[in-house]
């Protein structure tokens, strides 16, 4: 069986052809020199280090699983090293700021770099993605005091990062949270309570790790608004900058998961461990959401990059297997990519991994242009549409990569059901994407709920006259004219969710079918978009995309119209149930 191979072809057809990455982004201010050229020449080092370093690392560290003794947490063997030439090769900081040790290219190139390392190792990745992450929330609410003693680390990645939310009692409701936090008197606090499901909460890495945590202060108020964010670190800082005493935290067990075996996944007990204050007192969660959004859509993208993986195994055994008979009733047997079923698993694992990955691009340029364009309002109409789109990109890849996953699983039959192969892992890892950092339900209800009414309703109508305005450009394509008829429904719900909005039980029931359709419509419209910019051309890359557009368009889309019944049935048949006869 061949190893993964990061789609790096694919991604240099949607900068070049597709999303107009030269005209967008290599001309804001900090990317003149960052063009599609170079851009794949990074995203070729990138897959070359996924592929030979982090992906043979995958199967045997989920064999051996990270371990916990006498406190000491242990990485499965080969992750330290990997971790440390990762680090040294600067794929931490390949978005980071420069100010602080990054290089400062476009988040484009780090959804791209995201995807790799998740389809090669989704364990590994929560490494790096999570100490971006908590870089990301201390760059934009830490103290300069802060921001000079801990953000080169974390932009750089000698030091790792980690946040900690989540107790028994308050997973969702982050109201609910225990967790405490004493002020010393010289700017320090003694942080105490217990947090579980801590991904990379430590590990064996050699380095300090910096823990984001939420407690309440002393005169806190109940409830969200009483909560305050925290930078504790595994390790005091000593007097030379160097690693000093270790803090007063501690692994108290590491969580037995279904799935990504290799990450260390803790529940981390907080003595009077001293921290210091990010941000201001009470705005812990604005603070953590600035962290918390992005890791949303780094899950996005791990469910993107592990459906990428086994796709890729089962497409390949497809070709190779051989089973069954030909239509045409000869005695010898053929690979069982002839067979229709196996061929329509393959055609509907690609028809969302293409698009998808579009869609993540788009998104991510989206992001770079929020974050450097010189025209303030071009900025917050970029910025909108990264909103809009993280609950989709969130909910509807990682619903859909796991999906993707069982079906390349179905691919092999028994032998996917076996370890060696490797495709029940990749069901197993890719099952916790739809549940860590806010439920697929919580996103659903986050677009229904909070994304929908944003602008009054406005948000949605400018994103959907984006789409209507390809459309136009590929007028006469059958392509087009079936997708602008998907936007009939489409419209029609957003606009009535709007109208009621603060109806619990209408937007709780409406809330994952309105997702999926809002998803549905969007990588419809990538596929308009691929389609396009292949006409005229007979490369093997055009032929692929015509295709699979074809089985998208003919046997994917159509599942609006069934959404769009389903949202419009109302909450009388999920909510006139009496709970007692459940």
């Amino acid at each position: 069986m061949t190893s993964f191979t990061p789609p790096v072809d694919d991604m240099r057809f949607l900068l070049t052809q597709v999303l107009d990455f030269d005209g967008l982004i290599a001309s804001l201010p900090g990317c003149e020199d960052v063009s599609a050229e170079f851009a794949g020449e990074v995203l070729s080092e990138a897959a070359r280090f996924a592929a030979e370093k982090l992906a043979p690392l995958n199967l045997p560290g989920d064999e051996q699983g990270a371990s916990l003794s006498e406190g000491k947490v242990t990485t499965p063997e080969g992750f330290p090293q990997a971790y440390r030439d990762f680090v040294e090769a600067g794929w931490v900081g390949l978005s980071g700021n420069p100010e602080f040790g990054g290089q400062g290219l476009p988040r484009t190139l780090q959804i791209l770099l995201d995807e790799m390392v998740s389809g090669a190792n989704v364990s590994f990745g929560l490494f790096p993605g999570l100490t971006s992450g908590a870089a990301e929330a201390l760059e934009h609410h830490g103290s300069e005091e802060l921001k000079a003693q801990w953000l080169t680390g974390l932009v750089t990645g000698e030091t790792c990062g980690a946040m900690a939310l989540t107790e028994a009692n308050a997973g969702t409701d982050l109201g609910l949270l225990r967790a405490r936090a004493e002020p010393v008197g010289d700017g320090s606090y003694k942080v105490t309570g217990t947090k579980i499901f801590i991904s990379s909460g430590d590990q064996d890495f050699g380095n300090n790790i910096v823990h984001l945590v939420l407690a309440r202060l002393p005169d806190a108020p109940a409830g969200v608004k009483g909560i305050s964010m925290f930078l504790v670190p595994k390790f005091l800082p000593a007097e030379d900058g160097g690693l000093g005493a270790r803090n007063t935290m501690s692994v108290g067990a590491l969580e037995h998961k279904m799935g990504i075996h290799a990450q260390p996944t803790c529940v981390m007990n907080y003595d009077e461990a001293i921290g210091w204050l990010v941000g201001e007192p009470g705005r812990g969660l604005n603070a953590m959401f600035t962290m918390m959004n992005n890791e949303r859509l780094f899950v996005g993208i791990q469910g993107l990059g592990i459906a990428e993986a086994a796709h890729q195994k089962a497409a390949t055994y497809a070709r190779e297997r051989l089973q069954g008979r030909s239509s045409d009733n000869t005695r010898a047997p053929v690979p069982i990519i002839e067979h229709a079923d196996v061929r329509k698993m393959l055609l509907e694992g690609r028809a969302f991994l293409d698009a998808g990955r579009a869609l993540a691009v788009w998104t991510a340029m989206q992001m770079d242009i929020a974050a450097r364009h010189p025209d303030p309002e071009v900025r917050s109409q970029a910025n909108g549409m990264v909103l809009l789109m993280t609950p989709v990109i969130k909910a509807a890849f990682t619903d859909m990569g796991f999906e993707t996953a069982v079906k390349a699983q179905q691919v092999f039959g028994g032998h996917g059901y076996i370890h060696e192969w490797g495709m029940e892992q990749f069901v197993r890892d890719a099952r916790i994407t739809q549940i860590y950092e806010g439920t697929n339900g919580v996103q659903a209800m986050d677009l229904v709920g909070r994304k929908l009414p944003m602008e009054n309703g406005d948000l949605m109508a400018r994103f959907l006259t984006l789409v209507e305005s390809d459309l136009a450009a590929a007028d006469g394509s059958p392509f087009a004219a079936q997708l602008t008829e998907a936007l009939v429904p489409l419209r029609r719900i957003t606009q009535a969710l709007v109208a009621q909005k603060g109806d619990v039980e209408a937007l709780g029931a409406a809330a994952t079918d309105t997702l999926r359709l809002v998803a549905l419509v969007s990588l419809g419209w990538m596929w308009v978009r691929m389609v396009t910019a292949c006409e005229g051309e007979d490369s093997a890359l055009a032929r692929k995309k015509r295709a699979v557009a074809g089985y998208f368009f003919a046997r994917v889309l159509p599942q609006v119209h069934a959404l769009a019944a389903q949202v419009e049935a109302g909450p009388e048949t999920i909510m006139g149930m009496d709970a007692e006869l459940f």
